[in-house]
């Protein structure tokens, strides 16, 4: 029987060297964090004009941000990823792309990140570098601390908070909003992050490497995801109150959102991981979508 090859959820099949660097960084992915960008700067526009342009350079400066991130973060891990049967054959392990490869797509999205902030306002350009700072910081982490997950929630956080400081100039009144905003994506991404990293938690532990399945076992782990789920409908509820005064489709997003989320945390039980992929792709990737549709829906309506 011919070698069929592994390959994890969510990776474009086909050969090139376009689908090769779409797999580096996950293109896919996308899906979870972009929306949240155009939230962003749907919400800065009840205080401010947007235009066309700015709506350029924000999504140039998510995806080569994303990218940056993305692709450091396969760098740094390569030699993990190479141990470890569920990502053997990621990009550089397998040999796809060389680390010098890698190494100058991250330079070149990294600086169309910085000129993206530079265009849009003197504060994204001045908070860039930070921004970028930290999404590296993610790659190490797991090495030191078991919070990567909020780490990484974090990350994608800085995705509706610079989108929103891209347009209106700076953070939001009351300062609370976008806080709420940003907490609620922090809760949601660490919360499915820690169930996705259930399916490394042996090897994690004999590699000595940190994360909540390890620290807590998956008992343990998953009731803190529901934890931080719950968390992050609160906040999602809040964030609307606070800039808005939500109405009733703003609410209904969040109840659609609380809904996906009770049905993700039941398809994970510590005696069957099998849904996992399913429950980290499909559902959050509509959870986004329907979170931005009901935020940009409400605006043209108010």
């Amino acid at each position: 029987m011919a070698h069929q090859e592994l390959l994890e959820g969510q990776t474009l099949r086909g050969g090139g060297r376009l689908v090769d660097y779409s797999n580096l960084v996950k293109l896919p992915h996308t899906v979870f964090a972009l929306p949240f960008a155009i939230v962003g700067a749907t919400l800065a526009s009840y205080v401010a004009p947007i235009s066309l342009e700015s709506i350029v350079w924000i999504l140039l400066a998510f995806t080569s941000a994303r990218f940056a991130a993305m692709g450091f973060n396969r760098v740094v891990d390569r030699s993990i990823d190479a141990r470890n049967p569920r990502t053997r054959n990621r990009e550089i392990p397998a040999g796809k792309l060389t680390v010098r490869e890698a190494v100058i797509s991250i330079l070149a999205a990294s600086a169309l990140f910085l000129v993206s902030a530079g265009m849009l306002n003197r504060i994204c350009l001045v908070l860039a570098p930070f921004a970028l700072g930290w999404v590296f910081l993610y790659s190490y982490t797991k090495r030191f601390t078991r919070w990567s997950h909020l780490v990484l929630g974090f990350a994608l956080a800085i995705a509706p908070a610079g989108a929103y400081m891209a347009v209106a100039g700076g953070w939001s009144d009351p300062p609370t909003a976008l806080l709420a905003l940003a907490g609620a994506v922090i809760c949601w991404v660490a919360g499915f992050d820690v169930l996705y990293s259930l399916q490394d938690e042996g090897f994690d532990r004999a590699q000595g490497l940190h994360s909540l399945p390890v620290a807590l076992g998956a008992k343990g782990a998953i009731r803190l995801s529901r934890v931080l789920h719950v968390l992050c409908v609160l906040l999602f509820a809040a964030s609307g109150l606070l800039f808005v005064g939500a109405t009733g489709i703003y609410l209904a997003g969040v109840v659609m959102i609380a809904a996906m989320l009770t049905y993700e945390q039941s398809l994970v039980r510590v005696d069957d991981l099998s849904r996992i992929d399913a429950a980290f792709f499909n559902i959050n990737g509509v959870i986004s979508l329907v979170f931005c549709t009901a935020v940009i829906v409400e605006r043209f309506l108010a």
